[in-house]
């Protein structure tokens, strides 16, 4: 990947909606199984406008507390309210109220060191969690030391094979500006407690997420080492941590979930842009897949997911790939998500293998939406047809066939 990093630009989009901007985001953050958090403005599209200063720090008031935040400006409403990006990548509301004082600010010359960041993040979370930096991530954990450097060495082989993949494909990507933040929780309870205040209800049914707002990636140890370790003694090797029945659904969400991390921060998507959900959920998929037979767990992209491709086969109706495309609803359906992220994996394998060049036009497309617009079912399905030249609905019997021949072929 290449390490440049585009300079921020001082026209930032604003919302024309203030009470789009400043209750949506609040309102509409909805967790799917292993999925982003997506937030999505309702109401008027986003514009821009005027020059706004790029970086600022905020005097802020609310529930008897002063604080001070300082961030670069995604978006500013028409009402004032202001949507940061702080130091440590998470996004900040601050809806006009809560605002005493403004001053603009230099944009920092440099981003803060993975330590710099870690010290700040341990301070968040519970007592007992610690620190693991690679290259491109920041690990923290209260699980053992030698699991959360096995879950960051997945991470970078992910990093590396991402890149490379898209590159090679035509789609220039970037590495992240700052080192990704990811969270493990040894406890699986501990892990829902902390989950409930982005997923509400939905906590008991994750395992895993990437989260929109905070730009991190939060799960738990699925395979139970730590509980099974004596303090001080060593915690399970690759080989060992692979043969736990809970293998496979542990390799394939931490992939699917760092895998919308780096899409959200190498430039393929924006944050809280109005991103397809069966582009981000598609490409996510088509990372996931786990080899067992690899005592790493993982070792590239696209190879057949077979519980995705069994899943479409079995209960795929016409009219199918047209819901997701015009649609994310599908996707926000308890009862639907699985059928949709089937769906999802189908069509972005589909469109990769048939029809590459057209595939990485149209992310280009996605890559230029603006945070928080908003995009209608016939945006997006005009958008579907001129880059693919035909709607999903004439594209479905060819992806069917294609999918019934590939599921005849031994694994």
């Amino acid at each position: 990947m290449s390490a440049k990093h585009a300079t921020p630009n001082r026209k930032q989009p604003m919302c024309r909606a203030p009470r789009a901007f400043l209750v949506a985001l609040l309102a509409a953050l909805v967790g799917l199984p292993l999925a982003a958090i997506i937030c999505r403005a309702a109401g008027d599209r986003v514009a821009t406008t005027t020059d706004v200063p790029a970086h600022v720090r905020v005097d802020v008031r609310g529930d008897g507390v002063s604080r001070t935040v300082e961030g670069s400006v995604v978006v500013e409403a028409v009402d004032g309210g202001l949507l940061l990006e702080l130091a440590d990548e998470r996004y900040e509301l601050l809806q006009p109220g809560m605002i005493a004082a403004r001053t603009d600010e230099p944009t920092p010359t440099a981003a803060e060191s993975a330590a710099e960041l870690g010290r700040r993040l341990l301070a968040e979370l519970p007592a007992g969690f610690a620190l693991h930096t690679t290259r491109h991530y920041v690990v923290c954990f209260d699980t053992s030391r030698d699991y959360a450097k096995w879950c960051a060495a997945l991470f970078e082989r992910l990093h590396e094979a991402f890149g490379n993949f898209w590159s090679k494909a035509g789609l220039e990507v970037h590495d992240p500006a700052r080192p990704l933040v990811v969270v493990i929780f040894a406890d699986r309870a501990a892990y829902e407690a902390h989950a409930a205040r982005d997923l509400g209800p939905a906590a008991n049914r994750v395992v895993g997420y990437y989260n929109l707002m905070s730009n991190r990636v939060t799960t738990c140890d699925l395979t139970g080492l730590a509980a099974q370790r004596r303090p001080g003694t060593s915690a399970g090797t690759g080989v060992e941590i692979l043969a736990n029945p809970a293998a496979s659904d542990l390799v394939s969400t931490l992939v699917h979930e760092a895998t919308h991390q780096m899409a959200f921060n190498c430039g393929m998507h924006r944050r809280l842009a109005p991103v397809p959900l069966w582009v981000s959920e598609g490409i996510a998929t088509y990372f996931e897949t786990p080899d067992l037979q690899n005592n790493r767990g993982w070792r590239g992209i696209g190879m057949v997911n077979r519980p995705r491709m069994e899943r479409f086969l079995q209960v795929h109706r016409a009219g199918d790939l047209q819901a997701i495309v015009a649609s994310d609803e599908p996707f926000r359906s308890a009862e639907g998500a699985v059928d949709a992220y089937a769906a999802a994996w189908v069509l972005v394998r589909h469109l990769l293998e048939t029809r590459r060049t057209a595939f990485i036009d149209y992310l280009r497309v996605v890559a230029a939406k603006r945070p928080l617009a908003e995009d209608s079912p016939r945006q997006r399905l005009a958008e579907f047809e001129a880059a693919f030249g035909a709607a999903p609905d004439k594209l479905e019997d060819a992806v069917v066939k294609a999918l019934a021949r590939l599921a005849t072929k031994r694994p």
